[in-house]
């Protein structure tokens, strides 16, 4: 029989490697001391075997390296405050190189939506929905052509004609007593030539004259841009309606819907009342000024209609134009246009804008006040020409939803 009882003076063999057998090997911390342990240990093994060693068996509630960082952590409040601010900037800055785009974006809108009466009722005749919007279309086109063909001949003629007669004007102004009284003593006109031979200044006025042009190509650019825009959101309209109702919950999408199409409502009538009270203008200067003798008769009186869609001054500057064309005219003639776009911004102001307004959008006078004035404020004329409407729609969500939820309380 083998004795199998371990004898003290026999030394245990090294273990085989090569029999499958693990090799120590030290930790990245160091090198192994005389029995085992490493010459380093690593801080989280250390940290487990000195546990083990205690005795302690449950687990805390976060890893050896501390606690997780929560939501309500300071640094993580900041952080999150952090990128919050730069993501904010960066729309701003984003919106700010967009602003143009978005401007015209925004008034097709508006025209489309102002519009979209005139082809719902088209539509309640028996007209399809297509066939409509190009009638409509093909309205507003013709109302562009017309003021360029009322507009843009006489400006051209008469500076033209004022080109021609500068020399005549030159020779009348020399001869004039006081203004040869003055030039003898100043010497203005031989200022006025040494001015003109200046090269700063004809550079001047050649970068003005590039620049005039700029601005009419951009103006041109401009309106053509927000006429197709204006005709697709006009074709598309009810989809995009129901698109934007989708993303109301399906329990409430119906009231949302119709206080949505209320709001549209609101805004179109607006548009159709504007348009109504400038025609009534324009058509009354185009009357008074064929009756009156003051030239480009069809021109000034686009002028005025087109000045009255602007909330509030708008009438008072077509009148001020037109009454210094009549001064220019003659002077019986220009009294004559002071007093009669006097009396008609009374008439309008008490009598048709109110009546045709009225009917338009329900809101009071006070608010309509000062929301065009904060919209011209922020946005120029177009700002004033949405602040109307945009009122309306907030005194009607105000009306129907905020109200009632107060009193229900």
């Amino acid at each position: 029989m083998q004795d199998n009882t371990p004898r003290p003076d026999v030394e245990p063999a090294e273990p085989d490697v090569g029999e499958g057998k693990v090799e120590t090997v030290p930790r990245p911390g160091g090198e192994l001391l005389g029995d085992g342990s490493p010459r380093n240990p690593d801080p989280i093994t250390d940290l487990d075997q000195r546990r083990r060693e205690a005795g302690v068996t449950e687990q805390l509630p976060f890893g050896p390296l501390g606690r997780p960082l929560g939501r309500f952590h300071p640094f993580s409040i900041g952080f999150t405050g952090a990128l919050g601010v730069i993501v904010a900037w960066l729309l701003f800055e984003a919106l700010q190189s967009a602003k143009h785009v978005l401007l015209l974006i925004i008034v097709a809108l508006f025209l489309a939506v102002g519009l979209n009466p005139a082809v719902e009722r088209l539509v309640r005749v028996g007209v399809s929905r297509g066939k409509s919007v190009g009638v409509v279309f093909l309205g507003v086109l013709l109302f562009f052509t017309a003021f360029g063909w009322a507009l843009v001949p006489p400006i051209v003629t008469e500076v033209s004609h004022f080109a021609k007669e500068i020399p005549g004007y030159i020779t009348q102004l020399q001869n004039n007593r006081t203004i040869a009284e003055f030039d003898a003593k100043y010497k203005l006109l031989e200022k006025a030539q040494q001015k003109l031979l200046e090269a700063d200044f004809q550079t001047s006025v050649a970068d003005w004259t590039l620049n005039i042009g700029k601005g009419a190509l951009s103006a041109i650019f401009n309106t053509f841009t927000v006429l197709i825009l204006m005709l697709y959101f006009l074709a598309s309209l009810p989809q995009i309606k129901m698109f934007f109702y989708r993303f109301t919950p399906r329990s409430r999408r119906a009231r949302v819907a119709l206080l949505g199409d209320e709001i549209l409502d609101q805004i179109g009538n607006y548009v159709g009342g504007i348009f109504t009270v400038a025609t009534i203008s324009g058509i009354s200067a185009y009357i008074f000024l064929v009756i009156t003798g003051v030239p480009y008769a069809a021109a000034l009186a686009l002028i005025v209609a087109l000045t009255g869609l602007i909330p509030m001054v708008g009438a008072t500057i077509g009148g001020a134009v037109v009454t210094l064309v009549g001064f220019l005219t003659g002077v019986p003639e220009g009294i004559a246009c002071a007093v009669f776009f006097v009396l008609y911004q009374q008439v309008e102001n008490y009598l048709v804008s109110p009546r045709i307004m009225k009917r338009s959008v329900d809101v009071q006078p006070t608010v309509t006040i000062v929301a065009a004035l904060v919209g011209g404020a922020l946005m120029g004329v177009i700002g004033a020409l949405l602040a109307i409407p945009t009122a309306a729609a907030i005194a009607l969500i105000v009306r129907e939803v905020v109200l009632p939820r107060q009193d229900a309380r």
